[in-house]
């Protein structure tokens, strides 16, 4: 899947998010007015409204980063996802962002950490050039019990999209983009139902089902970005024992 290159007023240096000493830093100039409700949601949000599930507070749990990216294509605004390989241990599968445990040379997690391993990550199994991606805004950290991992989502603005694919078929079966139009879509949305007893919002998008961790914070920066539309939630979509 090829992007094509777009003009927007934004920053044209060699990456766009990195300081004079080497670090990597947020940057709110030059983005898209219809990224300004996002901007705002990432700058007001509170953990609790996110998720209940937060980080545990003595600290335990492997630090993770994933890359919400924003790109504009033929139908508007979008997002870029990708899909597990059906063959893994751990959500087999399943559509997500990139993203992945931070490893050292990525720095100290309480700093710029996060937003390295963001841009690593989503290098690694996308094949997208990070020199494209002007990252804009951290959530609040996040857990995922299942897996221990403790989640910093970072904003991003595909400020110059370059072709992305499955750079291991091993861990990625496809990367793709799915309009933000979609996922307002009343017509795509549903809640998924799990045999363990989870209950939580999906997309039907892309002929994927995005559910889990993914869906639940797109649903939530849907919302207090003001972009939600109403939409059926008595809509179930049941999950197998294998999901």
């Amino acid at each position: 899947m090829t992007r094509a290159s777009r003009t927007d007023g934004g920053t044209d240096t060699d990456s766009g998010h990195h300081t004079r000493d080497g670090r990597v830093a947020l940057d709110k100039t030059g983005l898209p007015t219809w990224l300004d409700p996002v901007v705002r949601a990432g700058e007001t949000v509170e953990p609790l409204q996110l998720s209940r599930f937060l980080p545990p507070e003595n600290g335990s749990g492997r630090q993770s980063a994933v890359l919400i990216l924003f790109g504009e294509g033929s139908s508007g605004p979008e997002l870029l996802l990708m899909e597990r390989a059906g063959s893994l241990r751990s959500h087999a599968g399943q559509p997500s962002f990139p993203g992945g445990a931070l490893d050292p040379e990525d720095g100290d997690p309480r700093t710029d950490g996060p937003l390295r391993a963001a841009l690593r990550e989503a290098e690694e199994e996308t094949g997208l050039d990070p020199a494209g991606v002007q990252l804009f805004g951290v959530l609040p950290k996040l857990y995922i019990p299942v897996s221990g991992f403790v989640v910093t989502p970072v904003l991003g603005w595909w400020r110059q999209p370059t072709p992305v694919r499955a750079v291991d078929p091993n861990e990625t079966a496809r990367v793709f983009t799915v309009p933000v139009a979609d996922l307002t879509d009343p017509a795509n949305r549903a809640t998924a139902i799990h045999p363990r007893g989870y209950a939580g919002p999906a997309f039907l998008v892309e002929s994927a089902l995005v559910w889990g961790f993914t869906a639940g914070v797109i649903d939530r920066l849907l919302h207090y970005s003001g972009w939600e539309r109403p939409w059926d939630r008595e809509k179930q979509v049941p999950l197998d024992w294998r999901s």
